[in-house]
């Protein structure tokens, strides 16, 4: 059985999303709904930070809890990585979502921290090294307008980092086209990705980064960058709060029965 605060959480989900409170309008005061029997003025707390960590409303001191305006981040696909953005431009992949979402970006949006780790079974076998071996881990906490959206955590190897704005734990991109545009400079083009997506509930840790209700759902991204030769230059593990974002995919539709040009 879910626990109260849950359920009136739930509740006053369904009323949003049913239209019963605008965008923009504000929701009773705690004090009210707990006098109309919707519980205790810790569980009607809790109901509402449920539904502000879950996207629904915002909640400031005058103010009281209002309902947010339901546009989701877009979270790109094929298009984030266009090499003109980052190679020939100053754009990184995740200012990209931004700007096809009409929303801005803040250098503070994004906060690091860069440190040579032991190589996790999981990322030896992505990179191709030696499980327990040392690889440089770039992690990065992404907000939008103060709340967090994602984490996300690029491993090297080090002699394709060692010396470059990857290893610089500074805030902020790695500076004018971001990582992408380093690996390139470094001589270490981007060919090809491929990133793969799962949903799960959040643990504890990320609930408490995400700024997440118990029990909210994420999304995992492993993200896996080679060079044309096969060589694997970035394997990113990212954790995107499920209900801040859309996932956009726009691509030609392959046919290998098609013959190529000239044959």
């Amino acid at each position: 059985m879910a626990a109260k605060w849950r359920e009136l959480a739930d509740r006053l989900a369904e009323r949003i999303r049913a239209g019963e409170w605008a965008a923009g309008q504000r929701l009773p005061h705690i004090r009210d709904l707990v006098e109309a029997g919707e519980g205790s003025k810790s569980t009607v707390h809790a109901a509402y930070k449920a539904l502000e960590a879950e996207g629904l409303v915002t909640s400031s001191r005058g103010h009281g809890t209002v309902v947010r305006e339901r546009v989701p981040l877009r979270r790109l696909g094929v298009a984030r990585y266009d090499k003109a953005k980052w190679r020939d431009g100053d754009e990184v992949a995740f200012v990209a979502d931004r700007v096809a979402s009409g929303r801005s970006y803040r250098r503070g949006d994004q906060t690091q921290t860069v440190e040579r780790v032991p190589a996790s079974p999981l990322v030896a076998a992505a990179l191709g090294v030696p499980e327990g071996s040392d690889v440089y881990a770039r992690a990065r906490l992404v907000k939008e307008g103060g709340h967090p959206t994602h984490t996300l955590t690029s491993h090297y190897r080090p002699e394709h980092v060692e010396g470059t704005r990857l290893v610089d734990p500074s805030p902020g991109p790695a500076g004018p086209g971001g990582g992408f545009r380093v690996l390139y400079d470094t001589g270490y083009e981007i060919d090809r990705m491929r990133e793969e997506l799962r949903a799960r509930a959040a643990t504890r840790e990320e609930a408490g980064l995400l700024q997440l209700a118990p029990g909210e759902w994420v999304v995992e991204l492993h993200r896996t960058a080679y060079t044309a030769d096969g060589t694997v230059v970035e394997f990113a593990v990212g954790v995107h709060a499920a209900s801040r974002f859309a996932w956009t995919y726009d691509f030609q539709v392959p046919d290998s029965a098609k013959p190529e040009a000239g044959r």
